[in-house]
């Protein structure tokens, strides 16, 4: 075989260009005059997104797919899920046995990193190796992008990949709350998330514009706090049942959902639902459908708030298997920020005495949750947010890098764009991509970041569509960001990249934005 990027971690940018070259070459040969092996020649461009770290041509030749493919496990359960998943994604049939064709094999001795695979190709087949059911799901994905449709058949060329993520959290976050989307819609998201190998959806299930989720003890939420949105739509709500269904769609796809309580700000809907939630003498709450925030609050100093958090907290951390749950702190304007803080310090502690680890927004950063979501663009970055950001840091919160300037997938891509929100700056794809979280925040001690997440605010977006123009083509950009190593990565040759998945986004039917700066096909 002959190395065609060698995208090691010692490599650098100049493998960037290498693969860039590769690309642009579209139908060229991916090695020419390799001195280990012969030329490959009419292959196909390797235009994967994620960058994968090492990509090595072989020698030998391509592997058709068709209708009749199998797809086979071996070694257990994991191995069977991903294959099971990623067979009905290529709609291709299942099948025990040995053969040609591809095979999803779980090895616990097979020496990729978490989440990492080895895809290997030829002649006879695609084999995807990995020691957890996370790699091989992602091993899948890549071979998603690997398969060139004809109308007839696919083909992958003679290669082998060794891949695995630079950080453990690589998430994309939802609001479900200014505008409802039903469980088919999210479903449809978590499917956009899984092609670019992101683990993690942040669901944000509450807000001062309706209450998204079935709490038994506290009914009134629903069925009267999910009842508006942004511009005076129906809203909406899940079920127990609805949750879980989400919450089983997404494990298949190796996804963990993260549910988010907006406390104590963002709860008008709350409000609306149990007036006694506020304290004497504020404004009676009403129905809110504009978007404007800061204006609501519970009341801190009441006992009964208390037994709100902890209802609502112990009613979503039982339907909730992963370890997260978020509890906002954002955007609290009427409280004084001692009153903030002594709520926050109790609401965190709730949370882990339902065992789970505690997310919140950075202004909660004095108070040291698990994981600290920076969402503040730099220019509107106060000294003290950052004082507290990095103090937490140094005192063991890890943090998640959400910076609005980067990693808000609802800002305009620019002046022309129709739909989203510009109060963070306009975000064009380079403008996702081109930053490195590890250093956004100056001061935060190395290994301190957990991850990234992209999210996805919905003030101005009410169909799945709308989703899709705004998420599209930055939701790719943000994974790459949260997979590849900085060093590996290079807007030049990611933009190539980019434009080649429009292929897989047309056959899926989804529609995208053509945003400028991508040299689209």
């Amino acid at each position: 075989m002959c190395t065609m990027v060698p995208m090691n971690r010692s490599r650098g940018r100049r493998v960037g260009r290498a693969a860039v070259a590769g690309a642009a070459a579209a139908l060229m040969a991916l090695v020419a005059g390799c001195s280990d092996g012969p030329a490959v020649s009419k292959a196909r461009a390797i235009t994967i997104v994620p960058l994968p770290d090492v990509v090595t041509a072989g020698s030998g030749g391509s592997f058709t797919v068709t209708a009749s493919t199998p797809v086979r496990a071996k070694g257990g359960a994991d191995a069977q899920a991903a294959a099971s998943v990623v067979a009905v994604q290529l709609h291709l049939p299942t099948a025990g046995g040995s053969g040609s064709g591809i095979t999803f094999r779980l090895d616990p001795a097979a020496g990729t990193r978490p989440e990492g695979y080895r895809l290997t190709s030829g002649s006879s087949g695609v084999l995807i190796t990995a020691r957890d059911g996370a790699g091989l799901f992602y091993g899948g994905q890549t071979l998603r992008q690997l398969l060139v449709v004809d109308g007839r058949s696919s083909t992958v060329q003679s290669l082998q990949i060794d891949d695995s993520p630079r950080y453990a959290y690589r998430g994309a976050g939802l609001d479900v709350a200014r505008h409802f989307f039903t469980v088919a819609q999210v479903e449809q998201y978590i499917d956009e998330m899984a092609l670019y190998k992101f683990n993690h959806l942040h669901l944000h299930l509450t807000d001062d514009q309706g209450w998204r989720i079935a709490v038994s003890s506290r009914p009134r939420l629903t069925s009267v706090g999910a009842g508006t949105e942004v511009g005076g739509g129906p809203g909406g709500s899940y079920t127990a049942a609805d949750y879980r269904a989400i919450v089983r769609y997404a494990a298949a796809r190796h996804v963990t959902v993260v549910p988010e309580l907006d406390l104590p700000g963002h709860t008008n809907a709350a409000i609306v639902s149990y007036p006694e939630l506020a304290c004497p003498g504020d404004p009676t709450a009403v129905p809110y459908t504009g978007i404007g925030v800061g204006f609501s609050r519970v009341c801190t100093s009441k006992e009964s708030t208390y037994r709100f958090v902890d209802d609502v907290v112990a009613a979503v951390a039982e339907l909730t298997p992963g370890p997260l749950i978020h509890l906002g702190g954002d955007e609290t304007k009427t409280l004084a920020p001692a009153d903030y803080q002594a709520f926050m310090r109790r609401a965190i502690a709730v949370g882990r005495a339902h065992g789970k680890q505690v997310v919140a927004w950075d202004e909660a950063a004095a108070d040291r949750p698990d994981l600290l979501q920076v969402w503040h663009p730099q220019n509107q970055m106060t000294s003290e947010v950052v004082t507290d950001v990095t103090a937490a840091a140094r005192h063991g919160s890890k943090l998640l890098m959400s910076p609005a300037d980067h990693a808000y997938l609802d800002q305009k891509y620019d002046a022309s764009t129709s739909l989203g929100l510009d109060w963070a700056g306009f975000v064009g794809v380079e403008q996702s991509y081109d930053w490195n979280p590890d250093t956004y925040l100056p001061g935060t001690p190395a290994g301190s970041v957990a991850g990234v997440e992209a999210f996805l605010w919905t003030e101005t977006l009410g169909t799945p569509q709308q989703l899709q123009l705004m998420a599209l083509p930055r939701l790719p950009a943000l994974a790459e960001v949260a997979w590849t190593p900085q060093r590996l990565r290079s807007w030049s040759d990611f933009s190539i990249r980019l434009a080649a998945q429009t292929r897989l986004w047309q056959a899926q039917g989804w529609t995208y934005t053509r945003a400028a700066g991508v040299p689209w096909q």
